[in-house]
C-alpha cells in the first residue's frame, strides 16, 4: 500500500488554483514525491464570505496559524499516514487540531506531523509567556522538526532541546532553467536588482549604498512599504510580479543583490537560486546560514548594515568582469552539483517520512530495522531521478 501524504499549505496556495495553466504542481515542489509508494493530497481552500474571511484572519492573527482553513481540512488530515508542513503557521494549527481530535503522538490512527519551522525560531524571543507555553505545548505532538538553516536547527536544540534536520530548499526549474553564462560585461550606470518580499530584507541599506548616486540604476521589487524618506531617483521601486516580470528584472540587471537583516532562517534564498540559474553574481548579506547553499566563490558576502562594504562589493565586480563572470558561473555550477531544485528538496522530504515510518514499525515490532523502507526510499529516488531527467536539467 502508498504512504498517503497530506501536505497542508497556505489559504492561498491551493494546486488547483495557484497559478492556474502554468502546470506547475505543488507551489514548493512537493509533487515530485508522488508515486506508486507515495500518494499526495493538499490541502484545500474553502470559499468563503467577505465576514468569515474577517473572522479567520482575525482569529490567525491571535493565535499566529489558520486554525479555521486547518480545521476545514481535517478529514482528510486524520486519514492520512503523514502530514507535511512548510512552515510554522501549518504545523502549530496541524498539531492543535490532531490534540483536539484525540490524535496523540504514537497512537496507531494517528497521523506522524513533519513540522518545518522558518520564522519561529527568530521571534521566539520576543514572545510571551503564554505563546511560549502554547507552542511547546502543540510541539509535544510534532513527530519530526526541520528546518531550512542550519542555524535554526541550532536554535531548536537550544530552545526546545529537540533536533530538527536542516533541509536544502530548491529551485523550481521550470520557472527557471539553469543556464551557466558565458559572459558578463556591466553597463553604465551600472544595473542592480533587487527582489523579496522577506520581512528581513534591509532596504534601507540598499538605497543608502546607491541611492542619488549617478553610477548606478537601481530596481526594487516588492510589496513592502518603503518610507518616502528612502526615496532615490536612481531608485525604481516596483512590483515586478509574475515569472515573466521577473525574469525582464533579471535579464535587465548587471548584478543581483539581497540585503538582510541578521536572521537565521535563511531568507533570501529563493531570490540566490533564481540569481545563480539566470547567470547573474550575486552581492548577499553573510546571514541566515546561505553559506549553507551557496559557499564563499559562489557570492559575494558583506556584514549587515554595511552600506560603504555594499558599494565596494558592487564596484569589485563591475571593476573585474572575468571575475564576475567566473562568480556566476560557480554559483550555476553549484546548484547543480548540489541539487538546490525542488526535486531535490521533495525527496528529502520523502527520505525523512520513510525513516519516521520505519522507526514508528520498529518500535512496535512489525518489521526489521531497514530492508523494506530502505527498498522503499531506492525505488521512489529512481522515481524522482527520472522526473529530473524529464525536467531538462
Amino acid at each position: 500500500m502508498s504512504t498517503k501524504v497530506h501536505v497542508h499549505l497556505f489559504y492561498g496556495a491551493d494546486p488547483r488554483f495557484y497559478r492556474p495553466g502554468d502546470n506547475i504542481g505543488c507551489l514548493y515542489g512537493y509533487h515530485h514525491a508522488e508515486s506508486d509508494a507515495f500518494a499526495l493530497i493538499y490541502s484545500k481552500d474553502a470559499r468563503e464570505s467577505k465576514p468569515m474571511r474577517l473572522v479567520r484572519r482575525a482569529l490567525k492573527a491571535a493565535l499566529g496559524f489558520d486554525f479555521i482553513h486547518t480545521w476545514r481540512n481535517r478529514t482528510e488530515m486524520l486519514g492520512s499516514d503523514v502530514i507535511w508542513t512548510h512552515t510554522e503557521q501549518e504545523w502549530l494549527s496541524a498539531a492543535l487540531m490532531l490534540l483536539l481530535s484525540g490524535r496523540k503522538a504514537g497512537a496507531d490512527s494517528s497521523p506522524l506531523l513533519l513540522a518545518q519551522s522558518v520564522w519561529l525560531l527568530d521571534k521566539w524571543p520576543s514572545y510571551g509567556i503564554v505563546r511560549k507555553w502554547l507552542y511547546r505545548k502543540l510541539m509535544t505532538r510534532a513527530d519530526q522538526l526541520t528546518t531550512l538553516a542550519s542555524e535554526n536547527a541550532a536554535l531548536c536544540k537550544r530552545y526546545f532541546d529537540r533536533d530538527a534536520r536542516p533541509l536544502l530548499y530548491g529551485l523550481n526549474t521550470q520557472d527557471f532553467p539553469v543556464k551557466v553564462p558565458t559572459e558578463w560585461k556591466p553597463h553604465s550606470p551600472i544595473r542592480i536588482a533587487a527582489i523579496g518580499n522577506d520581512r528581513d530584507r534591509d532596504w534601507e541599506t540598499l538605497i543608502k549604498a546607491f541611492g542619488n548616486d549617478a553610477r548606478y540604476t537601481v530596481k526594487l521589487a516588492t510589496r513592502r512599504q518603503i518610507p518616502a524618506s528612502l526615496r532615490a531617483p536612481n531608485v525604481e521601486i516596483a512590483l515586478f510580479s509574475g515569472i515573466r516580470k521577473q525574469h525582464e528584472l533579471y535579464d535587465w540587471a548587471d548584478v543581483i543583490v539581497v540585503p538582510l537583516r541578521p536572521n537565521t532562517h535563511a531568507s533570501g534564498i529563493t531570490v540566490m537560486l533564481e540569481a545563480a540559474a539566470v547567470g547573474k553574481p550575486m552581492i548577499v548579506t553573510d546571514v541566515g546560514a546561505l553559506q549553507d547553499y551557496f559557499p564563499a566563490g559562489e557570492a559575494s558576502y558583506i556584514p549587515p548594515f554595511n552600506a560603504p562594504a555594499l558599494r565596494d562589493a558592487v564596484d569589485r565586480l563591475a571593476a573585474a568582469p572575468m571575475n564576475a563572470l567566473r562568480q556566476a558561473q560557480a554559483a550555476a555550477a553549484g546548484l547543480l552539483s548540489r541539487d538546490l531544485t525542488t526535486q531535490h528538496y521533495a525527496m528529502q522530504h520523502v527520505r525523512i517520512t520513510q525513516e519516521m515510518l520505519r522507526a514508528r514499525a520498529v518500535a512496535r515490532g512489525r518489521v526489521a530495522p531497514c530492508a523494506d523502507a530502505d527498498k522503499a526510499v531506492g525505488a521512489q529516488a529512481q522515481h524522482s531521478a527520472a522526473q529530473e531527467s524529464r525536467g531538462g536539467l
